[in-house]
């Protein structure tokens, strides 16, 4: 039975639908389009109708070929873009998406640049004071705190970006194919270690990955995205079944 106090996250009745606009089309349609879309516009359903419930301590895997939704899902759990008229994103909690340098300014230093990330990540200035020494430690860019990032090599910029991100500081992580992919074999062992311990032990999290080896290791729950539709299984090797025999259909 489903427990109301224990649901962090609550998606109903989600669909998404854009309007699309031909290239071919004339100025005048294009300008008679901005008043009446759903006339004059081409309609691509994205997303049609998905409910389903994430419980606190969650590990929810959502998967789904290229194109299937996932991402127009996760903008919508976030809040970047709305859902259909009727639909719903209920969140109880703080609610963050781990991306990777998200909001670098290459004319910054690293200090500056840790300060605007961990500010997007819904961090307090005195929360990113506290973890400023161990973020710079962890991606092992003390020498080049005071540098712009300009003058980074790109391993410096990913080593950084994850160290923000995995010092972030939220009840609900949404995670979209990031962990575990950057630095050498060290800095994935210590990665791996670090999200093990602070982001995976207790929090809530969606996990957006193509890898089936990560999603059968960690999730709990899986969301399969096909075509719009969404699948719930509560059994992960089941769902992983059911994707594997709708992308060989």
């Amino acid at each position: 039975m489903e427990m109301e106090e224990n649901i962090v996250l609550k998606v109903k009745n989600v669909a998404k639908t854009f309007y699309v606009m031909d290239k071919h089309a004339s100025m005048g349609t294009r300008v008679k389009s901005l008043i009446n879309p759903k006339k004059y516009a081409q309609k691509v359903e994205v997303l049609k109708t998905i409910s389903f419930n994430v419980f606190k301590g969650d590990f929810l895997g959502v998967i789904g070929e290229n194109g299937s939704g996932k991402s127009t899902l996760l903008k919508i759990i976030i809040g970047y873009i709305d859902a259909n008229e009727g639909g719903s994103v209920e969140v109880n909690g703080r609610l963050t998406k781990l991306a990777l340098g998200m909001a670098f300014d290459d004319a910054l230093t690293a200090r500056d640049n840790i300060y605007l990330n961990g500010s997007i990540f819904g961090l307090t200035f005195e929360e990113i004071e506290e973890r400023f020494e161990e973020i710079i430690m962890y991606a092992e860019v003390e020498k080049f705190v005071n540098t712009p990032l300009r003058f980074y090599s790109s391993g410096m910029r990913s080593r950084l970006a994850l160290s923000i991100a995995l010092h972030a500081e939220a009840d609900i992580f949404l995670i979209d194919e990031f962990f575990g992919e950057v630095g050498d074999i060290g800095f994935k062992a210590k990665s791996n270690n670090i999200f093990n311990n602070r982001i995976a032990n207790g929090k809530t999290i969606l996990f957006v990955s193509h890898f089936m080896n990560l999603i059968e290791q960690y999730c709990n729950r899986l969301l399969v995205i096909d075509k719009g539709n969404g699948y719930l299984f509560e059994d992960v090797k089941e769902g992983l079944l059911f994707y594997k025999s709708r992308i060989s259909a």
